[in-house]
């Protein structure tokens, strides 16, 4: 079964093609098999200006219709849509996505904080790790961070904070904000064991492939922090130049580092696992949840 995921976020839009190998009396297999970016950089108009420029809108179609004859070519039947933090604010947001379904036949929907972090969990990689652990997925997007907690196997919280790279270089970021996600962390993490965490998102997948670990193994706080400061010491030049990175990912590994730095010190984590996942990959297991007891009725399925 082929099923594709589309993430439009605030930074860059993914499209996620992936084949679901079922196997009886066991859990299905997952396998990527095509992973398209875009950098799209909503957030540059929308944290600043509050709406989705002409110029931006017009590559949001393309870039779905060009989606579109990908998944056409790949034979995709199954299609799950969603745009999150820069969408859900742009005053045109909505219009936006109506244009888009008009001309492509794709429905995209514009999700909640809670839904992006709810979608995130779906994952469950915790789920076969240790369970003396207490675990913290975080998930530091263009606009927003979704932390979702669990501990002894029980989900204790899912939330939503509207700071992101984009919205930290944009300086749209206060230091109340800052202050409510850390005495939110501290609460609500307390008293329960060790806290681990669990880093989703292109910037932890990228500091990990740097940090040249195998996988499976952690990074520690102490290394982020020293990724931190030797990033924020070089010009976004010299950071292009030096680690091989794109400007759009240059620019955003500073405050995507500070997000992932401060989450984990008021957790009292210290060491964040990589399992490669994002928002993109929790899409697809939901839609294979909701395909499973009857894929021919399903709604989604590729005009």
């Amino acid at each position: 079964m082929r099923l594709a995921a589309i993430d439009i976020g605030s930074n860059a839009a993914r499209l996620l093609i992936t084949d679901v190998i079922e196997i009886p009396q066991t859990k299905p297999e997952f396998l990527k098999i095509a992973l398209v970016r875009v950098p799209l950089r909503l957030g540059f108009d929308v944290f600043e200006k509050g709406e989705i420029s002409t110029a931006r809108a017009e590559k949001i179609l393309k870039t779905i219709q060009s989606y579109k004859l990908l998944m056409d070519v790949y034979d995709v039947k199954y299609l799950k849509a969603c745009a999150t933090s820069a969408m859900r604010d742009a005053v045109n947001g909505p219009a936006i996505i109506s244009r888009v379904k008009q001309e492509t036949g794709v429905e995209i929907q514009i999700i909640s904080g809670q839904e992006e972090a709810s979608f995130i969990y779906e994952n469950h990689v915790a789920e076969n790790m240790s369970k003396e652990e207490s675990y913290l997925y975080i998930d530091v997007g263009g606009g927003s961070t979704e932390l979702t907690f669990f501990s002894d196997g029980k989900l204790i919280f899912k939330e939503s904070f509207n700071i992101g790279t984009i919205r930290l270089l944009k300086n749209q970021v206060q230091e109340k904000q800052w202050d409510l996600m850390k005495e939110f962390i501290k609460s609500r993490t307390k008293g329960y064991h060790h806290v681990t965490a669990i880093g989703s998102g292109g910037n932890i997948n990228k500091i990990f492939s740097i940090s040249k670990r195998k996988d499976g193994k952690p990074l520690s706080l102490e290394l982020l922090r020293d990724y931190y400061k030797e990033f924020s010491s070089l010009t976004l030049a010299q950071r292009m130049s030096l680690y091989r990175l794109r400007e759009d990912r240059a620019d955003v590994l500073v405050p995507a580092l500070l997000i992932y730095i401060n989450v984990m010190r008021w957790a009292d984590a210290e060491e964040i696992f990589v399992p490669k996942i994002g928002l993109a990959d929790g899409l697809v297991q939901s839609l294979y949840e909701e395909i499973k007891p009857d894929a021919t009725a399903l709604k989604t399925t590729i005009a």
